[in-house]
């Protein structure tokens, strides 16, 4: 490669999701001259999200009002037999127009100058490069040769940027439809299954009468999705569009290497509890914000520097809740249809409805946990179901220590 061929830039970002749409957002206030890859033609696109995000998103960006379709007050819990449980609190998530939410920042710095957007691009590859003693990094894309300083893995869970760091994500497959039906809309309801056991079945719904119905699961996706809604006795002939995805499962990544840093699903920031990341990854973006404008400022670029001003941050704020709801995700897939029973029946028999409705957190559960765990009762179910399940407190010592 001739040094003439490059397209120089400060940073690169590698994907246009909300992930890099952010971070971009935050480093348009700079100077630095910022490429972003996008391998699709149109932001936002393909839809892929069920879109329900907590009310701590308008803490974090100035939501538009446009952007939320619906709210919910009741979140109902199904467990195999049917039987329910329904959790009240002052959560009230937003239902969000996820395309919406994608390009809405998008939009704001499309026409900074210094600010250059390659859509239909797809990325290919890195390799580092010293010139003067300096470090920096030579992309490869499906169009062109790009020197930056900096490179930025926003690209899913499935991440090229991260392959080539050999970070790998456990994923799940998801399929989703939106569909008319006639059930609460002021309700999302999560129905557990040992048959899709790495998540949950989900009714999130849009407004109009339209609502999202899907599930996530580790293999036989298809064949659990039919089951899935043969058991709501919805017909899929009838869905208005269809969505399928791909989430990360697991803990936090490794997120800091020389000259790069990953972000959002490429970094495995996504609650293994509920498979969304929107306030994780918005949170870990501001932290990257700082973490690049420090290594522009001091002129270093080592891993070490990127693990000090970003990595450790979000290890000690989003990285430890991330791991909490992996643990809880842990137990709840080795969960049998009896286990569902009496942890229901634990729950209504204590009136732990009450508690959960209050201390609950979509992102942050470390609160609801602590209170749950000093009711004698769920302690005991706990302890007892771990004695029988030994793999999962190896599991948990590994994860902790």
């Amino acid at each position: 490669m001739q040094e003439r061929s490059f397209e120089h830039f400060d940073i690169c970002i590698v994907g246009a999701s909300i992930a890099g749409n952010y971070l971009t957002y935050l480093l348009s206030k700079s100077n630095l001259r910022i490429a972003v890859l996008e391998d699709h033609k149109k932001i936002g696109l393909p839809f892929q999200c069920a879109g329900i995000i907590s009310q701590k998103l308008s803490q974090l960006i100035e939501l538009p009002k446009e952007i939320v379709l619906n709210r919910v007050r009741t979140a109902k819990i199904v467990n195999p037999s049917g039987k329910s449980i329904k959790l009240f609190g002052d959560e009230n998530p937003y239902i969000i127009d996820r395309i919406a939410l994608d390009r809405l920042h998008y939009k704001k710095i499309k026409d900074n100058q210094n600010i250059m957007y390659y859509l239909g691009e797809r990325y290919k590859s890195f390799e580092y490069r010293i010139e003067n003693g300096k470090k920096y990094v030579l992309i490869e894309t499906s169009e062109r040769k790009i020197k930056t300083r900096m490179l930025i893995g926003c690209d899913g869970p499935l991440s090229s940027v991260g392959k080539q760091l050999n970070v790998k994500n456990d994923v799940l497959y998801a399929s989703q439809i939106r569909t008319k039906a006639n059930f609460n809309e002021d309700e999302a309801a999560m129905y557990f299954d040992p048959q899709w056991k790495q998540l949950f079945g989900w009714i999130v719904p849009e407004g109009n009468q339209v609502f999202r119905i899907g599930i996530a699961a580790a293999k036989n996706v298809r064949n659990c999705f039919k089951r899935y809604l043969e058991k709501l006795d919805i017909d899929i002939d009838n869905k208005i569009d269809q969505q399928g995805g791909i989430i990360p499962y697991g803990i936090m990544n490794r997120v800091a290497f020389d000259n790069i840093l990953l972000l959002g699903d490429a970094a495995g920031q996504v609650k293994a509890t509920t498979g969304g990341g929107i306030i994780m990854l918005l949170t870990a973006a501001k932290h990257a914000s700082k973490c690049v404008n420090l290594c522009f400022k001091d002129g270093n670029f080592s891993k070490k520097f990127i693990k000090k001003n970003y990595e450790k941050p979000c290890s000690h704020t989003i990285g430890r809740e991330l791991k909490l709801h992996y643990l809880i995700r842990l137990v709840l897939a080795k969960f049998k249809d009896k286990d569902f029973e009496v942890f229901f029946k634990i729950i209504k028999e204590n009136k732990i409805e009450r508690i959960i409705s209050f201390y609950g957190d979509m992102d942050f559960p470390k609160t609801l946990v602590a209170k749950l765990l000093r009711n004698r009762t769920v302690l005991g179910f706990i302890f007892k179901f771990l004695v029988k399940n030994p793999v999962i407190i190896f599991k948990m010592l590994k994860l902790l220590f």
